[in-house]
């Protein structure tokens, strides 16, 4: 696969295809890190700032996922008009920000204040990262960057969980904000020194509100794009679940205690190498037929983990549920890459504004139906995974909307 050539660069240095795609990783990977690291801290942050309920904890990982869901729709059009760069570094400099205040919060209310202020700027990276890589590819090529970015961005849950345990062993949360202090500067430094512009000035769109509008209009309006937004929306509520209750999961149903971010890791590397694998065999199977059965087998493998759960009277044994758990998230991770470079698609003369729409979608939607499967625990398994079934098969019910009931097969003409 050759790089293209890139017009309109900064400085004359061009980044191989690895940099450039371990460039783009990074940025995505800040996003996974800021929500994975402090899963382990959560109880440590409820106990210090006197939040008494436990479910309410999880709302340090929903407040971020609410400024990086809401945000993403007003960097789009920016990024549209004034380009990828000026818009990625002014969100990163509004992460920092939230990301230092973070380490200093005095109370809960102003913990998830910051987080949101972390979201809110974070949504940046996001949106241009989308864009660059549209920028610059399509089709299946596109899938197979994505893929190897989300291998990236899936080996996070692995890496982040783990770095706050051990953070967390020699210092407390407040040394975990100031982690990703450093995360983010890294990305800043990396891409300011060596990421060019991607849009070409052919392609910049005026920043009015009919030219905004009629960019949001072609892409709601799209059934292929808007369908496969809204499926990736609703797959991704999965994953947000299951971030909220693992740790509820693990410590209070199976006694692993702080172990248990060891088996989350496991789960998150099966997921990573799915991702992987789906960049192998996109080229060869088609990106509709390696997604579309991977979300059936999915949906099977989950139904089947909630009937079990329910005739073991609310938890299979912990062997079983693993098991089953590494088979769902391993189909899992031949989904939204895919979903992704099918909704993006059609839309490279409004990269921006459609990388926003489908990561805002993506995020807010389906974090806050993650959220709602979260806040039902009960200390059993039942919720989580009647939330995922559902969820997947809402998921489904969006794809063939958006293939007009045709599964498997490549489109047909409209």
């Amino acid at each position: 696969m050759t790089f293209m050539s890139m017009s309109n660069t900064r400085t004359a240095a061009v980044p191989s295809y690895p940099e450039f795609v371990a460039m783009i990783a990074l940025l995505m990977a800040l996003n996974a890190a800021a929500i994975d690291v402090y899963i382990p801290a959560l109880s440590e942050i409820g106990s210090a700032l006197g939040v008494a309920e436990e479910n309410r904890r999880q709302f340090v990982i929903t407040a971020y996922v609410i400024g990086f869901g809401g945000a993403q729709v007003i960097y789009g059009p920016l990024s549209d008009r004034f380009g990828r760069r000026p818009v990625l570094f002014a969100g990163l400099g509004i992460y920092l920000a939230g990301a230092v205040a973070a380490v200093f919060v005095p109370t809960f209310e102003a913990m998830l204040t910051v987080r949101l202020i972390q979201g809110i700027g974070a949504a940046a990276t996001r949106v241009v990262a989308t864009s660059v890589v549209r920028d610059r590819f399509q089709g299946a090529q596109m899938a197979s960057v994505m893929s190897l970015v989300m291998m990236v961005f899936m080996v996070m849950p692995v890496f982040a969980p783990n770095l706050g345990s051990l953070v967390l062993v020699f210092g407390n949360w407040r040394e975990l904000s100031a982690v990703m202090v450093l995360f983010g500067l890294v990305a800043f430094l990396w891409t300011w020194a060596r990421l060019p512009e991607t849009l070409d000035e052919a392609n910049r769109r005026p920043l009015t509100g009919r030219r905004v509008a009629e960019a949001f209009r072609v892409v709601v309006t799209n059934r292929i794009a808007f369908g496969y937004t809204l499926a990736m929306a609703s797959f991704f509520g999965v994953l947000f679940a299951f971030i909220a209750q693992a740790e509820q999961i693990y410590t209070q149903i199976y006694g692993v205690g702080p172990s248990f971010t060891l088996y989350f890791s496991l789960t998150a590397l099966f997921m990573s190498a799915s991702s992987f694998a789906n960049s192998r065999m996109v080229a060869r199977f088609g990106t509709r037929r390696l997604s579309q059965t991977a979300l059936v087998a999915f949906i099977a493998i989950s139904a089947l983990h909630l009937a079990l759960a329910m005739s073991f009277g609310g938890a299979t044994p912990f062997w079983l549920f693993l098991t089953l758990l590494i088979a769902m998230m391993s189909f899992f991770g031949f989904v939204p890459t895919n979903f992704n470079a099918l909704a993006m698609e059609p839309l490279g003369h409004v990269a921006g504004v459609g990388s926003a729409v489908l990561g805002s979608a993506q995020m807010l939607v389906g974090g806050l139906l993650g959220t709602a499967v979260g806040y039902l625990y009960d200390g059993t398994l039942v919720p989580m995974l009647a939330g995922f079934t559902a969820l997947a098969i809402l998921s489904l019910a969006m794809v063939a909307l958006a293939e007009r009931g045709r599964l498997f097969t490549p489109p047909t003409p409209d």
